[in-house]
């Protein structure tokens, strides 16, 4: 039995398994692979990387951290968690079990992005979904908000802090309130509802998008946001864990635990804002109170 096991090896979750091993802990690290972090190509507000460094990379670096200091991982998809003795069973999909005295949910968001090919070699890059990360690199440009009613009107809104060369293309055409249509037109965003047929991009940078009725956007910077995107608490539900209407995992602000004994969530799952630093913190603050548990 593995003294933690951590669902999910994103950022929170090797922040944690790094901290827990240099407690000499037995740790596990169980992740599908295909997080939100694999998909971003470059952050550009984190400490140590002015110029950006890729999610995949972080990733690399830290199972290799992790991994030197006694950390395990598997890689596969996690199916179903349940109460076993004093721990917990964690089944993967391939029919494996393993077992754990405590467990830690680091599993995060997955954000609902178009399937256009041509959009994912520009995440991070030049095609944006955060606002408070990446506002920044859109200053004084021209900027294009891929998305969807409400929520891309506002994203574009938001987005005015830094530009006032904005377009907002409705791609699912769904309804977006009077007042915020009222809001564009007053700021001069210019709004589209059209579908995208193509993205323009070469070697991840943005050239421009191309709509259904034929019409082309010429932009270097775009963000996306199209909203519902997936919190991944299915698992830690099967548990009891309290979630919000929104499905993020409530925890306890300084310990990371949740209602459920001896189980702790952190990173994008958790209730909070959704950041590279702050899931760093997390891992490490609910490893730290991991520990203390197991020292009890």
């Amino acid at each position: 039995m593995f003294d933690c096991v951590i669902v999910g090896g994103g950022i929170a979750g090797l922040q944690a398994a790094i901290q827990l091993g240099r407690y000499n802990h037995d740790v596990l690290v169980i992740d599908s692979g295909d997080g939100r972090s694999v998909l971003c190509n470059s952050y550009h507000n984190i400490l140590g990387y002015p110029d950006g460094v890729s999610g995949e990379y972080l990733r690399s670096i830290g199972r290799e951290h992790a991994g030197k200091l006694g950390v395990q991982f598997v890689l596969e998809k996690v199916e179903k968690v349940e109460k076993s003795g004093d721990g917990f069973a964690v089944s993967v999909h391939n029919g494996d079990i393993f077992e754990g005295k405590r467990l830690l949910f680091a599993t995060g968001v997955m954000d609902r992005i178009p399937e256009i090919p041509s959009l994912y070699p520009c995440l991070g890059t030049s095609v944006y979904v955060c606002p408070d990360c990446d506002g920044y690199e859109i200053k004084d440009k021209m900027a294009i908000v891929l998305g969807s009613g409400n929520v891309g009107a506002n994203m574009a809104l938001t987005l005015y802090y830094w530009t006032k060369e904005l377009a907002f293309v409705n791609h699912e055409k769904k309804n977006v309130d009077p007042e915020l249509l009222h809001q564009l037109k007053e700021k001069g965003i210019r709004y589209y509802e059209e579908q995208i047929a193509e993205i323009s991009e070469d070697n991840g940078q943005l050239k421009g998008v191309i709509l259904k009725n034929g019409t082309v956007l010429e932009a270097n910077h775009a963000f996306v946001a199209f909203g519902s995107n997936e919190v991944k608490s299915q698992l830690a539900k099967q548990l009891g864990v309290e979630l919000l209407e929104n499905k993020h995992i409530v925890v306890d602000p300084r310990s990371k635990k949740t209602n459920v004994e001896n189980v702790w969530a952190a990173g994008d799952v958790v209730a909070h804002s959704e950041q590279v630093t702050i899931a760093m913190g997390d891992g490490s603050q609910a490893a730290i109170w991991i520990h203390k548990s197991l020292l009890e």
